[in-house]
């Protein structure tokens, strides 16, 4: 079989360099080799679940992965652990929709159960969890194991400049595909696995890991800026300079908001009080850090 693997890398190879083809390969997250560590190392937790839906208030988890990785302080990637992967049979249907999209069946669910307790033991070792959109992950988990709201959080779709790298978009396996390997999709388990393979990737623009660059991202704070009561016409102006606007399902008042970072804050404080409200007002500022970013105490 190695023999064989060799001969196709080698035509792998050979239609790469003519330049008119391009090879993805399989991913396969154990047999990839890993870096030394440099030092001490944390572990960290790449998590993934599939649902009946989008909303946390009311759908229900049918699918948790959860993979444990260690990494040093650099940010390299040396080992990738055993992993938690389990269905759980919720109390409501599992529509068409969503059997469509990740390939689960009422069937498949029929008696299945995670225990929040094992959930917990398992998690309790990480010093980070990180998701592959992190504000749809951790509002499922916190509600389902009170762990999760204990834990700093990133997110591997947003923390990430994969633009500046040439990716066009942040879907996962959009950026597996551009990073040369492909997965079997939308299952929770290979979803963690591709994530984590992707954050191993030493980016070309700073020579360094791509886990490196969430990390700090991270550990940066920043500040979400509240618009409230902002004139109605100028809603446009706001939706450009990247305002979203906050529902009524949601935590905190319904208005116009954007986050930004320390540097950023005065200057975008500035700008509401010119160009939106034109007057010196008082705007609703908070604070956010791993902790609570991209939940719903936010």
């Amino acid at each position: 079989m190695e023999t064989d693997l060799a001969e196709l890398e080698e035509m792998a190879a050979r239609l790469e360099a003519s330049g008119f083809y391009r090879v993805l390969r399989r991913l396969d997250a154990h047999a990839a080799s890993r870096a030394a560590p440099s030092g001490a190392t944390r572990i960290g937790l790449f998590v993934d679940v599939e649902t009946t839906g989008l909303d946390p208030a009311r759908d229900e988890i049918i699918e948790l992965a959860m993979a444990p990785f260690t990494y040093d302080l650099n940010g390299e990637v040396t080992r990738i652990g055993e992993a938690f992967c389990a269905l759980r049979e919720p109390s409501i249907p599992i529509t068409a929709q969503i059997t469509s999209l990740t390939g689960i069946t009422q069937e498949m669910v029929a008696g299945q159960v995670i225990d929040p307790d094992q959930v917990a033991a398992f998690a309790a070792p990480a010093a980070i969890v990180i998701a592959h959109n992190a504000a749809f992950d951790r509002r499922f988990l916190e509600r389902f194991c009170q762990t999760f709201t204990t834990k700093p959080w990133a997110c591997s779709m947003s923390q990430v400049d994969w633009a500046l790298e040439g990716h066009e978009g942040a879907r996962l396996a959009h950026l597996a595909a551009g990073a040369g390997f492909f997965y079997d999709k939308h299952r929770a388990l290979n979803d963690c696995h591709a994530g984590i393979e992707l954050l191993a990737r030493t980016m070309k623009t700073s020579g360094k890991p791509a886990l490196a660059q969430l990390l700090d991202a991270a550990r940066r704070p920043s500040w979400r800026i509240w618009a409230e009561n902002s004139p109605f016409e100028l809603k446009d102006v706001l939706k450009m300079r990247g305002y979203r606007w906050n529902a009524e399902h949601s935590s905190g008042p319904r208005a116009w908001y954007v986050d930004v970072g320390d540097v950023e804050r005065e200057a975008e404080l500035a700008f509401l009080r010119q160009e939106i409200y034109q007057r010196d007002i008082d705007l609703a500022c908070r604070r956010i850090d791993a902790h609570d970013r991209f939940s719903d105490r936010v």
